[in-house]
């Protein structure tokens, strides 16, 4: 997007995928065998459930406030899904070979009675038996208040955004006049709730908060060691309305020597596969580091993950400029046979790869998030989660 008040690049939430593909039950079902692969021979093993289009933030790589300001128009609260339809599709997938789900948003804690969808997804099962590994993103305004609950009702971890310890920095940023001090509060509550191991996503923007790699690195290693784990993202052209540019990406390998000079690094195998993040441990033992370079570093080759929209719709990339919307089968007469075969049938047409793609064409000819007639408009990470 261009930086100018003009809201003419944006379309509002309501609006994004107006007319997605059309999604109807396969004449040739799919059976849910918990081995679903798409065209590229991608498993499908993760889930990310946006529960809300809101947030209280409005982070200018996410949801910069000239656009998503008093006017804009959210969601109406009839067009979300209730939790029973988010269990109801959640048990679909897992039958296809989900084994993780992550709750975002938006502010996922901004969803009024979020624990009572988290006790649900709680009693899901894989096919063999298995409880789904059930996390929550969210920018930790409110877990000091939300944690014990959280984890009562069955949350086993939560990732906290947090992009700076230095509180002029940090309330810039978030561009609401938040302090990191609460945020750093939620951290220990979830600590003290047994909500871990905890991650703590950076997005770093080069010119905005590079320097604050070495004193997050430095406060995480001294406060928390191995039981939070920092991990540091390059900055992404998700969506189109955070004028995303190339030369504000600060590359992971930058990042990584950084920290190097400071805290001897050695590098960790990747503990699933499909794993976004490198990992890297402190030599001393001090914990741990990881970084999730989607853009100078592509990892689609074994990407995993499917996005359900707060209203139904499935997008398979994060990129991605258009949904599945499974909502008028959900709220029709479809059996849960005929949405399983449905969803069978749309992860084994994917065939996604937009960061793969991106670096082959070099950075010189992505769309810098305009949203144009030329560049697909795609889809903003505030309503998929990121």
């Amino acid at each position: 997007m261009k930086n100018s008040s003009s809201h003419s690049t944006v379309i509002p939430i309501a609006r994004i995928g107006r007319t997605p593909p059309a999604v109807a039950v396969p004449d040739i079902a799919v059976p849910a065998t918990g081995l679903l692969h798409d065209r590229l021979g991608r498993p499908l093993t993760d889930l990310r459930i946006s529960v809300t289009d809101r947030c209280n933030f409005r982070c200018s790589y996410c949801m910069p406030k000239d656009v998503f300001d008093k006017d804009y128009k959210y969601l109406p609260h009839s067009a979300l899904l209730s939790f029973e339809e988010m269990t109801r599709l959640a048990r679909l997938f897992a039958a296809h070979g989900v084994r993780k789900i992550r709750l975002t948003g938006g502010e996922p804690l901004l969803r009024k009675n979020i624990e009572a969808l988290i006790g649900q997804l709680a009693e899901i099962r894989t096919p063999d038996g298995t409880p789904l590994e059930l996390t929550l993103t969210t920018n930790g305004s409110l877990l000091a208040r939300k944690a014990a609950a959280l984890k009562a009702a069955g949350l086993q971890r939560v990732t906290v955004s947090l992009d700076s310890l230095d509180d002029a920095v940090f309330r810039h940023m978030n561009d609401v006049d938040f302090p990191v001090a609460d945020v750093l509060a939620g951290i220990d509550a979830a600590r003290a709730a047994g909500l871990g191991p905890i991650k703590v996503n950076m997005v770093v923007k080069r010119g905005t908060n590079e320097q604050e790699i070495l004193p997050m690195a430095r406060y995480f290693r001294e406060h928390h060691g191995g039981s939070v784990v920092l991990r540091f993202i390059e900055y992404m052209d998700v969506g189109a309305t955070n004028g995303w540019r190339m030369d504000e990406v600060l590359p992971s390998a930058d990042v990584i020597a950084r920290i190097a000079e400071e805290f001897p690094l050695v590098p960790l195998e990747a503990t699933t596969p499909g794993e976004t993040a490198q990992r890297w441990a402190y030599a001393d033992g001090g914990g741990e580091v990881g970084v999730i370079s989607s853009v100078t570093q592509a990892f689609c080759h074994d990407c995993s993950r499917a996005r359900l929209s707060t209203e139904g719709k499935l997008y398979l990339c994060l990129f991605a400029s258009a949904g599945h919307d499974l909502r008028p089968l959900l709220r029709g007469t479809a059996s849960d046979d005929d949405i399983s075969s449905a969803i069978g049938h749309i992860w084994q047409g994917r065939a996604d790869r937009y960061s793969e793609l991106r670096a082959l064409r070099g950075p010189d000819s992505t769309d810098h998030g305009d949203a144009t007639d030329k560049a697909p408009r795609r889809v903003e990470m505030s309503y998929i989660g990121g």
